[in-house]
């Protein structure tokens, strides 16, 4: 029965994605001339990936503490990385965010397309270079007002213990002075195998913004990162 709606669920997504990138094709020419930011693609995004969440009857989903994210001004945004379906449960922050994001999603027919319009930032994994390339793009958004959100883990976990996280999204905020949201998600390890497709038994999955983070009140951006990781940690442990 899983195998057959993962047949149907994927299979819905094939052929609507055409259509939903379509709708972003409008909306990015028509909004481009005064929304440099693209907020208003960016949202119609996330109501797009919202979307395939919400349409699966496994899936339940719920955000809290989306309140303590800013409609307007720089922030980096970190959160845990447990599956495929993380992408899309953080959409339903409904935040103006710009992602960073694995080079290799950019190049999914209309899925990555659509991130190339909304100006999100590939990253190399394992490439000095990329890495370095997208700090200084992350920089540029910084300096503009747009937040970023990253997860400093890496990668996505494999047993579903927090792993350590990188410097690189605290040297941001360091750097641009900016407060750090940490963002605590559950549930999402168990929707999907981390190879393969098939959909597992009903998840509830949520969402968990936690207080911001200034980076004034740490000696460094280790101390910060740190600061960030016992904050997650915490909020996962609770849930468990």
């Amino acid at each position: 029965m899983l195998r057959l709606l993962s047949y149907v669920y994927w299979t819905v997504i094939v052929l609507t994605c055409p259509v939903f990138f379509a709708g972003a094709l409008v909306i990015w020419a028509v909004t481009l001339p005064f929304d440099r930011r693209r907020v208003v693609l960016h949202l119609y995004s996330s109501a797009w990936a919202v979307f395939y969440v919400r349409l699966n009857p496994l899936w339940r989903l719920r955000t809290t503490g989306r309140e303590l994210l800013p409609w307007r001004g720089a922030a980096v945004l970190v959160a845990n990385h447990a599956s495929l379906i993380d992408i899309l449960v953080l959409f339903d922050l409904f935040r103006p965010f710009k992602w960073v994001s694995k080079a290799e999603i950019f190049k999914v027919p209309f899925v990555g397309w659509n991130m190339h319009l909304n100006g999100y930032v590939p990253l190399v994994r394992g490439s000095g270079e990329s890495v370095r390339k997208m700090m200084a793009r992350c920089g540029e958004l910084l300096s503009r007002g747009a937040p970023v959100l990253l997860f400093p883990e890496g990668r996505r976990t494999d047993d579903g213990r927090l792993q350590r996280f990188k410097d690189g999204a605290f040297e941001l905020a360091v750097r641009h002075n900016v407060p750090v949201h940490p963002i605590a998600v559950h549930g999402t390890g168990r929707a999907l195998p981390k190879h393969g497709l098939v959909l597992r038994a009903q998840v509830n999955a949520r969402v968990e913004v936690l207080p911001a983070l200034l980076p004034a009140d740490f000696p460094d951006a280790r101390a910060l990162r740190d600061a960030a990781h016992r904050a997650i940690e915490a909020a996962l442990a609770a849930v468990r």
